[in-house]
């Protein structure tokens, strides 16, 4: 007790000097940063990663480099495929139960090109995914079984988002990443506790990854997504390249990848979650 005391004191006092120097908000930023060092080197000790997509070709195109990078050294990525991809065509004559079987072999592809070790499919409905507690919970049986050290997921706040599987994808991914430590909550699996949840597709990043080494592997992997990238591969071929420079520029790179790392301590009720 009294140990805890001294550290409460101790905090307490960087607290009020960070906040005498910087201003409140800047102050709780920096504080957060002294608290949980995890913020600057989110993948430091990580063995397994869970990477949950609304549709297939999500974690390529928002964490691609970033996965090939990780694999490349050991950590074992695992894909949970929330919807079918049935829906992802402008042609009326193509069939979407045909358009699923190609998209979950173009995932296949994709994945192999980056070392991901496993592809789960939920196949719910392409834009008709459900925020239930059907799915919520099915979602916290995959991390209870694969036991991930960190989740990566869409960004559920990402401002002007329109597409309902995105935001629903990250908002159940968020849900799953909060309850997966609860006994009592899908009582029939052990518990899990997820260290954090890396959300990409984000305008608020506090983590950028380097992959300058590893941009061309992304882009690879994307390139198997003919049905969704062949007609525009010319314009999102530029997009990814210049969207990784921009964040490769704001981290002293020369590519980078964006994420907003949210640690499982500061996920529920308090104000660092923003701050951080």
């Amino acid at each position: 007790m009294e140990k805890h005391t001294e550290f409460s004191l101790e905090t307490e006092d960087i607290a009020r000097r960070l906040v005498r120097e910087s201003g409140l908000n800047e102050g709780l930023r920096n504080l957060a940063r002294h608290l949980y060092p995890e913020l600057s080197s989110p993948f430091e000790n990580v063995e397994k990663i869970l990477c949950i997509q609304p549709h297939p070709d999500d974690c390529e195109l928002g964490a691609g480099g970033t996965i090939a990078d990780l694999t490349s050294k050991g950590v074992e990525v695992v894909y949970l495929t929330l919807t079918d991809g049935s829906m992802g065509t402008s042609d009326p004559g193509l069939n979407p139960r045909v358009l699923a079987e190609v998209r979950k072999h173009e995932q296949e592809e994709a994945a192999g090109v980056l070392g991901v070790s496993k592809i789960i499919p939920l196949d719910y409905k392409d834009t008709e995914l459900p925020y239930t507690l059907d799915a919520r919970n099915r979602i916290i049986s995959v991390v209870r079984m694969e036991h991930p050290d960190i989740v990566l997921a869409p960004d559920p706040w990402l401002m002007y988002e329109i597409h309902p599987d995105h935001r629903i994808a990250g908002l159940l991914a968020s849900d799953a990443v909060m309850f997966s430590s609860l006994p009592h909550v899908v009582p029939e699996h052990k518990p899990h506790i997820v260290a954090a949840i890396l959300y990409y597709y984000t305008a608020k990043p506090n983590y950028f990854h380097d992959i300058t080494a590893t941009l061309e592997r992304k882009l690879q992997a994307l390139s198997k997504h003919k049905s969704q990238f062949e007609p525009i591969w010319p314009i999102l071929e530029e997009q990814v390249k210049t969207l990784a420079a921009a964040y490769g520029q704001a981290s002293g790179r020369k590519y980078a990848e964006a994420f907003r790392v949210i640690p499982l301590s500061v996920s529920h009720a308090t104000p660092l979650s923003e701050l951080v």
